[in-house]
């Protein structure tokens, strides 16, 4: 529900008092954006695989405000089951983040159809359904926000110069997961838009998680040097952009994909 009379700063930015479920909280950019959510005031369910969210939240001191929740978004059964519990719990999610991404480690040569497949099951289907479980659910009280992820890489293809040997171009089977994520977001916003429910999409650019800024320094520097900023974006750059996404002052923001990529796309 849209308030136009409270313009103050934290009604506007704030997220006091709000429920999030981040799915993928406790990766490289997930983990920026739970920080962020819960600075903002946000109780936050952080669900990723196996143990990654406990751990998460016991090295961050994070807990109550953070529940740490395993989570496969490809297992249909768990899918329900933390919807279900979750929503029995502490009710209905004002907002809902899904940072999930499927790929593999194959060449284009080496790339099968059974891996295609496999990776449009984990990074669309997967997405679909429980994208529509949480809208449905935010739908009930008619209001409500959900986040996407897609990337620079749903929008362009790879530089191959930036990939130098032993690397390979970033990945056809991601590449086209991630444009669908973004069509993904344009569906659900036409469909959510009358019931109260905003979608919108998030395409990051080149942030390299810490392991391959210092693993692979002459890559980062390739990468850098393709924006117009001049630098790998900066994991918090992100999450802010969630957060806002998230709260009353993008109200009015629906089936839009903000690209957060230093420039790099619009050469």
């Amino acid at each position: 529900m849209h308030n136009a009379g409270d313009t103050s700063f934290e009604k506007l930015f704030g997220l006091a008092g709000k429920v999030i479920w981040v799915v993928g909280g406790a990766g490289y950019l997930g983990s920026a954006v739970v920080k962020v959510l819960v600075a903002a005031g946000a109780r936050v369910i952080c669900a990723d695989l196996g143990e990654k969210s406990k751990s998460f939240v016991k090295e961050n001191g994070l807990s109550p405000q953070v529940v740490p929740v395993s989570l496969d978004l490809t297992k249909e059964d768990q899918v329900e089951d933390f919807v279900s519990v979750l929503t029995n719990a502490l009710g209905i999610p004002s907002g809902v983040v899904n940072l999930s991404f499927a790929s593999t480690a194959k060449t284009f040569a080496e790339l099968t159809a059974a891996d295609f497949d496999h990776v449009n099951q984990g990074g669309l289907t997967a997405s679909f359904l429980f994208g529509r479980l949480a809208c449905d659910l935010m739908a009930q009280q008619a209001e409500g926000s959900m986040v996407m992820f897609s990337s620079m890489y749903g929008l362009t293809a790879p530089d191959p110069s930036i990939y130098e040997e032993p690397m390979n171009p970033n990945p056809i089977e991601y590449g086209v997961g991630k444009a669908g994520i973004i069509q993904m977001t344009k569906y659900f916003a036409m469909h959510y838009g009358l019931k109260g429910v905003r979608c919108n999409c998030v395409s990051p650019g080149p942030f390299p998680n810490k392991t391959v800024q210092d693993s692979h320094p002459d890559f980062v520097d390739r990468l850098a040097k393709k924006t117009m900023l001049g630098r790998v974006g900066d994991a918090n750059e992100v999450a802010g952009v969630v957060s806002f996404l998230l709260s009353p002052a993008a109200s009015y923001i629906t089936g839009h994909n903000l690209v957060v990529d230093g420039g790099w796309t619009s050469w």
